[in-house]
């Protein structure tokens, strides 16, 4: 029986397409992420590099085959700005993205963008919430609306991609209503609908924090602890993991985890 292929494995499309020098579409992906950065180092100009990612502005892996960079900024209102990519562009696998989590001054969400090769396009893009939209419906309508839903389906009902199921089971409970978890053809065209689609996501996010009405201070504590173990949580549960260990091997696996979920910024934070 065929494999639907919305939940075929990376390791399966991989399998297939093994050898797909990539390198073009990294450029341009990359471009985009960067920008991302950029936008938003420019609405928090105080953030610092952490410094254990300053030697990762370019690394490989123990063989050789795989590469990539890693480099994370935190400061006043910005917990963990992180803006990396890893993988071989010449073996079609590539996972690249900019991830912003926020203080507890405000509750706006979390933003996480992501393009990978596998060597099909893949994008993920979330305003993770950082309540429970199942029981704060103010903050569901605030945040996931009207405006919101009929913006995010029309991307989700764009014939060029299709729906991309996580094997992970936790990346799967991270998902909510504007959610985007797709493939597609990897081609310019796709990834120009994606660009606009993340300049849209940005402004908005933008525009909400400079809308912000800050949370209590008796508040931030209880929040920062849901903020950590969903960081937490999202990092060491990510499937990708189990092909980086193939390659890196499991020890320098798991500290490459902490260092991507920030695990000393956030001892530090709640220190």
């Amino acid at each position: 029986m065929a494999k639907h292929t919305d939940t075929k494995t990376i390791d399966q499309f991989l399998a297939e397409n093994p050898d797909v020098d990539v390198s073009r579409y990294w450029e341009r992906c990359w471009s985009i992420l960067s920008g991302v950065k950029n936008r938003i180092a420019t609405r928090f100009p105080d953030l610092q590099r952490e410094s254990n990612t300053k030697d990762r502005d370019y690394y490989t892996s123990p063989n050789g085959e795989w590469e990539g960079s890693m480099k994370a900024w935190s400061g006043p209102g910005m917990e963990w700005l992180v803006n990396s990519w890893l993988g071989n562009r010449k073996a079609s696998i590539l996972d690249m993205n900019a991830t912003a989590f926020l203080g507890q001054e405000t509750d706006v969400p979390h933003l996480v963008i992501v393009f990978g090769t596998i060597p099909r396009l893949f994008f993920y893009a979330d305003y993770t919430p950082r309540r429970d939209l199942m029981q704060d419906t103010d903050y569901l309508d605030r945040y996931y609306g009207d405006d919101v839903n009929q913006w995010y389906l029309r991307l989700r009902g764009d014939e060029n991609f299709q729906w991309s199921v996580s094997h992970g089971n936790y990346m799967r409970a991270l998902t909510n209503p504007v959610t985007q978890s797709l493939m597609g053809e990897l081609n310019d065209s796709n990834i120009d609908i994606l660009e606009q689609y993340v300049d849209e996501k940005v402004s908005r996010w933008l525009g909400w924090l400079d809308d912000a009405a800050p949370v209590a201070e008796g508040a931030r504590s209880a929040l920062r602890a849901r903020d950590h173990k969903i960081r937490e949580m999202g990092y060491t549960r990510d499937p990708m993991n189990k092909l980086a260990v193939q390659v890196f091997g499991e020890g320098m696996v798991d500290t490459m985890v902490d260092i991507r979920m920030g695990r000393e910024q956030m001892s530090r934070a709640r220190g």
